[in-house]
């Protein structure tokens, strides 16, 4: 094959800045564990020695980290002040946990796919998958964080009241079940919104319901929100008003026998809610930024985390509408729509 000398710079240009964007992951986890991000913010600008002082770190890594942010753009550089600051975008980015737009997740999300890289290997090797309890701890935390932008902006605001009467049933009192909670920031998140109504998160992994019963009792909701080990298939019945699955469907081996127990055990006016990755029905129409950290991340942790329980589904998060629906209707629900969506999330709505 002849090889095109314009199109081969082009592309090793592209994997410099890929390769560059990879390398410059662990440094965002190192800005993030350190609070360099938030002082800076905070303070700046700042030179090296100022920062290194106010966040009791050494001068010389301080330095070095901040060329290397510089040069991503991450921060700013004065040259003539030898000063370092942030705009206010980059700080909603990287230094307040509570902006709408914080990615300081990212380093945790990253180190977790690289310690886990053997075991991804293996994976592809054997067709056994990798569990979820067998993942690296800062997978935990890193998706947690990850997810938590998102549903303190959207999922109380947005998502509730784009299903069907959900909202007066929470503000009247009703029974919830949020299965995959996790550390459990979707369930507190609507506790602390509705009052009267009683909220029940369910996961697999023991060690994130540890923690998210100590964030409720922190926020002394612990009458009304309850945390237990469980995966989908064992929920107990308890004829919930609402059923949510908050980015973990595509993740469980046997999603059609998960929400066929849904759909036997809610009650008969019941709704499930499935916030899923968005993607669109058709490969080539994922072929996107965002199409390409949730394939990527799909790889990483999805497809094997499903592939090593039973059935092993391996839907992927990037499954689309049409076959979310066709398992939907597997388990049970025959009424399906797109309740909303935003350009991360489709938020569906299934009833019986």
């Amino acid at each position: 094959m002849e090889v095109d000398n314009d199109r081969l710079s082009s592309f090793m240009g592209k994997m410099l800045g890929d390769f560059g964007a990879a390398a410059n992951a662990a440094l965002i986890k190192v800005g993030d564990r350190l609070g360099l991000y938030k002082v800076l913010a905070a303070e700046g600008p700042m030179t090296s020695q100022q920062l290194a002082a106010a966040s009791g770190t050494s001068e010389r890594c301080v330095r070095e980290w901040l060329s290397a942010q510089a040069a991503s753009g991450y921060v700013e550089y004065e040259p003539v002040s030898g000063k370092f600051s942030m705009l206010p975008e980059q700080a909603m980015v990287f230094a307040d946990e509570d902006s709408p737009y914080f990615m300081g997740a990212v380093g945790d999300m990253m180190s977790a796919f690289l310690l886990d890289e053997p075991k991804i290997s293996d994976a592809f090797r054997t067709g056994r998958g990798v569990n979820w309890n067998d993942r690296a701890e800062c997978l935990f935390c890193g998706t947690a964080r990850f997810f938590r932008t998102t549903y303190k902006h959207q999922l109380v605001q947005e998502w509730l009241p784009a299903l069907d009467g959900v909202v007066d049933k929470l503000t009247r009192g009703a029974k919830v079940a949020d299965i995959g909670c996790g550390h459990g920031i979707s369930t507190i998140l609507m506790a602390k919104a509705f009052p009267d109504s009683r909220f029940f998160g369910f996961d697999a992994h023991p060690g994130s319901i540890d923690t998210a019963r100590g964030s409720a009792m922190r926020e002394g909701l612990s009458e009304r929100v309850s945390f237990a080990v469980a995966t989908a298939k064992t929920v107990p019945a308890h004829g919930y008003d609402l059923v949510c699955f908050f980015d973990c469907l595509h993740d469980m081996g046997d999603p059609v026998g998960a929400l066929r127990h849904v759909s036997e055990t809610m009650a008969g006016d019941g709704t499930c809610m499935l916030v899923e990755p968005f993607a669109d029905d058709l490969l080539e129409n994922n072929f996107t930024p965002v199409g390409r950290l949730f394939y990527a991340a799909s790889t990483m942790v999805c497809t094997p985390a499903s592939m090593a329980q039973e059935v092993g589904l391996a839907l992927g998060a990037q499954a689309g509408e049409a076959r979310l629906r066709e398992v939907a209707g597997q388990g049970g629900f025959s009424r399906f729509r797109r309740a909303t969506e935003t350009p991360f999330n489709l938020v569906l709505e299934a009833r019986k």
